[in-house]
């Protein structure tokens, strides 16, 4: 099976405002997710995340390097046609989850089947499915407003699902509800990912919510700084006091990034 996701020494270079000289956002990045993958990308403010999950997004054009998504070259593609493969490939939630505010909450995953043509009886069954799957049965024809913070996550959630691409894109989906929401959300997207064979990344300060993901890449200063693979590593990163300890700085993270959790094994 082809992966999900390959990225090929992806760089992003912008002219200095002063016009002299260039500033690397991101300097010959690589990572490659299989189906069924939850991941989560991290590393200090200005570490090049954002950029690059805009790149991997189709929003934004690399300088150089190759983004291939279930086989296919975003940069290889005209405009008109980047705009169609991510409608039907990718799928987004982020932290203002932009839900229509007078549509109900089953309308606003149903909106992304119009937008495809693909809003027929099967559309409409997924949708459904996927909200009471997010433990949203009683909550269908809510509006937005009459929704909690963590209920509005979980469908902005659905509806990147909704039209099954091959990989969903989270920024910060967590970053404006409280704690255990913040857990609730994550562990569910990650339940569905792995349960529907998507590949996900997740841009994330709270370094707590890595606990759900398969792998974490670290970013710094525009550069793959390091992979964490392993249960063992993650739980470090997590939980710090359960492993040998070494500064956070050495990661490139400030202690107010990492949540004052001041120690990580490498």
């Amino acid at each position: 099976m082809s992966l999900a996701l390959e990225a090929v020494q992806v760089t992003k270079e912008y002219t200095a405002p002063s016009g002299d000289g260039a500033i690397m956002a991101v300097d010959g990045m690589e990572m490659a997710l299989e189906h069924g993958e939850f991941v989560a990308l991290v590393g200090p403010s200005g570490s090049g995340k954002t950029t690059m999950l805009a790149m991997l997004a189709g929003l934004l054009m690399p300088t150089a390097g190759a983004i291939r998504i279930a086989g296919q070259d975003l940069t290889m593609m005209k405009e008109r046609e980047r705009t169609a493969f991510r409608r039907r490939e990718i799928g987004f939630t982020f932290q203002d989850n932009n839900l229509v505010p007078y549509l109900t909450a089953i309308e606003n995953v149903e909106y992304m089947l119009r937008i495809n043509s693909a809003y027929d009886r099967q559309g409409r069954e997924r949708a459904r499915e996927l909200l009471v799957r997010l433990g949203l049965e009683d909550r269908l024809q809510s509006l937005p407003r009459q929704l909690s913070g963590g209920q509005q996550q979980r469908v902005a959630i659905a509806r990147s699902l909704i039209n099954q691409p091959t990989l969903v894109l989270a920024d910060e989906p967590t970053a404006s509800l409280d704690t255990e929401r913040a857990f609730q959300v994550v562990e569910t997207m990650a339940q569905l990912v792995h349960a529907e064979g998507r590949a996900a990344i997740m841009v994330t300060h709270d370094l707590r919510m890595v606990e759900y993901c398969d792998r974490v890449i670290q970013m710094v200063d525009g550069r793959l700084e390091r992979v964490l693979t392993t249960r063992e590593d993650i739980t470090c990163l997590v939980n710090p006091a359960l492993c040998e300890r070494i500064p956070m700085a050495l990661l490139g993270f400030a202690e107010d990034e990492a949540l004052n959790v001041q120690y990580v094994e490498l």
